[in-house]
């Protein structure tokens, strides 16, 4: 593994807001950066070494009144599956996502690119979602070291909530229905990820800026 993705990994934990910067008259909020042990991941998901493995959770769908629904039903959509690419155009992170056909901005570099690796310098971040209908999963197929933002559930998140997870891309991360999260941020140019999820793909999101007047930044190897 690369020096430099080495130095993601032995990153200590830091506090769950450490310190603001100015950009671009928003504040910068830095996050903390884990290593994606279980014990770590305790309450978001775990990681995994086969997909075959992994069952994804489906959530049925809610009463609107005091009559429950019924037995089996509200939860027969199932999953979908497809390939979340994950790329770098100059400064910018973005992704495809086949399953739901998503096209998205992930996330922007905090810093200039050190060795044309615009990751080094870490991350910023304006917007985070959560699925309500079910859980995701996300396999790498290329290799490489990968950083997940996420935030346990409840609509009431705040910045101090986001922590950032750090793998080293040999095994798969899978997330509960209900956690916050924004893709997959590779620190390699590009990679691809097996990504599987409720079929009916509801999302829920929370923009930074909106909210807080803020973007969360996660540290880079630099």
């Amino acid at each position: 593994m690369p020096l430099r993705e080495h130095r993601w990994a032995d990153r200590p934990a830091v506090g769950r807001v450490r310190s603001c910067a100015v950009a671009d008259g928003v504040d910068l909020i830095e996050v903390p950066v884990l290593q994606g042990t279980p014990e770590a991941l305790d309450g978001y998901g775990y990681t995994f070494d086969d997909p075959s493995d992994v069952q994804v959770e489906i959530v049925r769908w809610p009463a609107g009144g005091w009559r429950p629904v019924d037995p089996d039903t509200g939860d027969e959509a199932g999953t979908v599956e497809g390939v979340f690419d994950a790329f770098w155009e100059g400064s910018t992170l973005r992704g495809l996502n086949s399953a739901v056909d998503g096209d998205y901005v992930l996330a922007e570099a905090a810093g200039p690119a050190e060795e044309g690796e615009p990751w080094a310098a870490g991350f910023t971040i304006g917007h985070l979602n959560y699925h309500p209908d079910g859980g995701q999963l996300f396999f790498p197929l290329d290799p490489g070291a990968f950083v997940v933002p996420l935030a346990l559930p409840g609509d009431d998140v705040t910045p101090a909530d986001v922590v950032a997870f750090w793998f080293d891309g040999t095994q798969g991360l899978y997330i509960h229905p209900g956690i916050w999260h924004e893709g997959v941020f590779p620190l390699v140019p590009r990679q691809r990820f097996l990504d599987r999820q409720g079929r009916v793909h509801a999302r829920v999101s929370v923009e930074f800026a909106d909210e807080f007047g803020c973007r969360l930044l996660i540290p880079g190897s630099v």
